[in-house]
């Protein structure tokens, strides 16, 4: 079985970096949604609250359900994709708290807090150009009106831009949303930041950031080196090593056809494991640090590579493990041969890996 091994020591230290880069006022909440970028929601979750997380942020509600389970009554939760009617009770039960994007949410939601009399928490996401997710400008002063019932604990928009140093987005954002917030929800605190934000400028601050990819070692600043500590290594583990000749193909439909004789290895993991198909005849793997590069089309559970141009005595055997990601490549890179990014490598990744967490 092939092996993911994740540094939970990594996690906190990032969450750590994450914290210097803002005042002391300003709350750094910790985005776990997609369990928690699947890396693991409860090892993950408990690594964050050791490192000093008390916010979190999940998508969906049935994430929220188990992630109060794993942390306690006392962190805030919460919950991006909204509130609908029926589901007041779980949002009580659990003591969740919704994003609310649109107004018919906050609507409905403050008719339950005047049914419940009492205010109920919530954030109310407010669109500033991203065209994602969010209340446009039109819909803002029936949402601030709706929202008297409620206790807003902040305002919020997205960076559509920020992992691009110098994008004009972003003080495009930056500017609507100061503008709108402090026109429609004067004295509510507010939160615009993601992991590329927070780097960018602290003015993006305000009074919470919510970085993601950042914590789980993803690069925040593309153009540069990565300021954050490596979370996962992915090691894969060789099936067969064997020799073909020159002629001969590998893989599904005879993508790759050998001009001379080669030495190649089959590893057990393929797209079913978060490896995409698209890493066919492009991808690279590594052995003691020497590049062994994809042959054929990636299946369901194998790769071949080729190990042809080791140096000799360096072959690998059966039972020996190839670096997916770690030294020498990380999570983004193996998403940049792909065709994709890191974040879809991580949130891919399945559970048919041997899961190793260390803690330090």
């Amino acid at each position: 079985m092939s092996v993911l091994t994740i540094d939970l020591a990594a996690i906190e230290e990032n969450y750590r970096i994450l914290k210097q880069q803002t005042a002391p006022s300003c709350t750094v909440a910790a985005v776990v949604k997609a369990d928690a970028y699947g890396l693991g929601i409860e090892p993950v979750a408990v690594a964050l609250q050791n490192a000093g997380a008390s916010s979190f942020f999940v998508a969906l509600l049935c994430e929220a359900a188990a992630l109060r389970r794993v942390i306690g009554p006392q962190a805030a939760i919460f919950v991006l994709e909204g509130f609908e009617e029926g589901e007041a009770a779980l949002y009580e039960q659990a003591d969740l708290i919704p994003v609310l994007n649109h107004v018919g949410a906050v609507q409905n939601y403050a008719a339950q807090a005047q049914k419940r009399g009492k205010r109920l928490p919530a954030i109310i996401q407010i669109e500033t150009g991203m065209n994602r997710i969010g209340a446009p400008e039109k819909d803002l002063s029936a949402m601030a009106s709706a929202a008297a019932a409620l206790d807003l604990r902040y305002i919020m928009s997205h960076f559509a831009c920020s992992d691009e140093a110098g994008h004009e987005m972003n003080t495009h954002q930056w500017e609507k949303f100061r503008t709108r917030a402090s026109a429609y929800f004067a004295g509510i605190p507010m939160s615009l930041a993601n992991s590329s934000g927070i780097f960018r400028s602290n003015a993006y601050h305000f009074d919470m950031v919510r970085p993601g990819m950042a914590l789980y070692g993803l690069n925040p600043l593309p153009e540069q080196e990565n300021p954050m500590r490596p979370v996962i290594c992915l090691d894969l583990k060789i099936l067969q090593v064997k020799t073909v000749q020159k002629g001969e193909i590998c893989g599904y439909n005879g993508t790759y056809r050998f001009d001379k004789e080669s030495i190649i290895g089959t590893v057990s993991a393929g797209y079913a494991d978060g490896l995409p198909r698209s890493l066919s005849n492009r991808g690279t793997l590594f052995w003691k640090g020497y590049p062994c590069p994809i042959r054929g089309r990636v299946s369901m559970d194998l790769i071949s590579v080729d190990f042809s141009a080791l140096p000799g005595g360096e072959l690998p055997e059966a039972g020996d493990y190839l670096e997916a990601v770690g030294a020498n490549q990380s999570a983004d890179a193996l998403g940049a041969a792909a065709g994709t990014i890191g974040y879809e490598i991580l949130t891919s990744l399945g559970r048919r890996y041997r899961r190793i967490y260390k803690k330090g």
